[in-house]
C-alpha cells in the first residue's frame, strides 16, 4: 500500500484522522490534508503502539490504525438497499465502507454511545433492538466477538436505557468520549460481520421505504435517484409540502427535449439545492454539498473524495 505522509490527500488520509480523532490525539478537521497537526498525532499513536513515531502511515501503522480491517476501502457487495445505507453511512460516519458499519462514538451527545452505519445509540433506544436481534440470532458469532464480557452486554441492554447508557459511560474515557478498549475493538469487530451488517441493512428499511416513495413522488428511477432521496429521508427526515412545490415548479422549467439521463440529473440537482435551502441556515451548505454529491456522482463531502459509481456501485442507471 502507499505510505501517507505531509501532503498527502484524499480518502485514505481522511480515515487517518477520523481514527486518530476517535482516539482522541487529533482535534484538527477530517478535511482528507495530511499536514503537519495530523503527523503530529500519527507520531504520538505510533509512541502509544511500540512502532517508529517517524510520523508516516505505511503498511505496520495502517494496520495499527484500522486492526478490524483487512484491506483498504472497497465496493461494497449486496443490493441496493445495502449500498445506498453504506454511502449515507459514510457520510454519517467519515468512514467509507465497511468500516462504516463499524462506526463507534461514545457520549459526546449525552446518548451514551452510537453505533453502526447510521449511528444508532442507546439514549435514543434505537441501538439495543439491534443488538438484541444479534445476540438472539447469532449467539456464536457475538459470543466470540465479547467473550466473558458478552454478560455484561446483555445486561446493559436488556434493562432501560439509563441503565445503557451509563453502562457506556462507565467502558469510556469521561473527557474524550471515546469508547476504550477491549470494546472499542469488539464493537468494531461486530460491525465489519456479514451477520451484523445485515442486521444494519435491515434497520434501515424503513429509511429506504420513505426514500422509495420519495422517488416514486418525484419521477426518479435512478440508483443515484434511490441514493439521493434514501439520505434526505436519514439526514433530512422529509421534504414539505412547500418545498415539493418549488421542486415541482423547477421541474417543470426543465428542457422537454433532455434525454432521460440528461432530466435525471437535472432533477436530482434541483431536489438537492431546494432540499438544502430548506435546512436549518446553519447547516444548508453541508446538506447541500451532501446531496450535491449523490446527484452529480461525484464530490467531496467532510474531507473525503466520493466517486458513487467506484467506491458504491451507485450510477446513473435503472434501479
Amino acid at each position: 500500500m502507499a505510505v501517507f505522509a505531509v501532503g498527502s490527500n484524499g480518502n485514505e488520509v481522511g480515515l487517518i484522522q477520523r481514527a486518530l480523532k476517535d482516539a482522541g490525539l487529533f482535534a484538527g478537521s477530517v478535511d482528507g490534508l495530511f499536514g503537519p497537526q495530523t503527523e503530529s498525532a500519527v507520531k504520538v499513536f505510533q509512541a502509544q503502539v511500540g512502532l517508529q513515531a517517524d510520523g508516516k502511515v505505511g503498511p505496520a501503522t495502517w494496520a495499527k490504525l484500522f486492526p478490524t480491517s483487512t484491506a483498504q476501502p472497497q465496493v461494497p457487495s449486496g443490493d441496493l438497499t445495502t449500498r445506498c445505507l453504506a454511502l449515507t453511512g459514510s457520510f454519517e460516519t467519515s468512514r467509507l465502507a465497511p468500516d462504516c458499519f463499524a462506526g463507534l462514538t461514545g457520549n459526546f451527545d449525552g446518548q451514551g454511545l452510537s453505533f453502526g452505519a447510521l449511528q444508532w445509540n442507546f439514549g435514543q433506544g434505537t441501538l439495543q433492538p439491534l443488538l438484541k436481534e444479534m445476540l438472539s440470532d447469532h449467539p456464536e458469532v457475538a459470543s466470540s466477538i465479547f467473550g466473558s464480557n458478552l454478560a455484561a452486554l446483555q445486561g446493559a441492554i436488556n434493562g432501560s436505557k439509563d441503565a445503557a447508557v451509563a453502562f457506556a459511560v462507565s467502558i469510556q474515557d469521561p473527557a474524550k468520549k471515546v469508547i476504550a478498549n477491549p470494546w472499542r475493538q469488539m464493537f468494531q469487530t461486530l460491525g465489519l460481520t456479514p451477520e451484523f451488517q445485515a442486521i444494519e441493512v435491515k434497520g434501515a428499511a424503513d429509511y429506504y421505504g420513505r426514500g422509495l416513495r420519495l422517488c416514486q413522488a418525484y419521477g426518479l428511477w435512478s440508483e443515484r435517484g434511490r441514493a439521493l432521496m434514501f439520505d434526505i429521508s436519514v439526514q433530512n427526515g422529509s421534504i414539505s409540502d412547500s418545498t415539493k412545490g418549488l421542486i415541482l415548479a423547477d421541474f417543470g422549467k426543465l428542457d422537454p427535449s433532455l434525454s432521460p439521463e440528461q432530466a435525471e440529473l437535472a432533477k436530482m440537482r434541483i431536489v438537492a439545492n431546494r432540499r438544502a435551502e430548506a435546512a436549518n441556515p446553519k447547516f444548508v451548505e453541508d446538506v447541500r454539498t451532501r446531496k450535491l454529491c449523490i446527484a452529480e456522482g461525484k464530490g467531496t463531502v467532510h474531507g473525503l473524495v466520493y466517486d458513487l459509481e467506484a467506491q458504491f456501485g451507485l450510477a446513473l442507471r435503472k434501479a
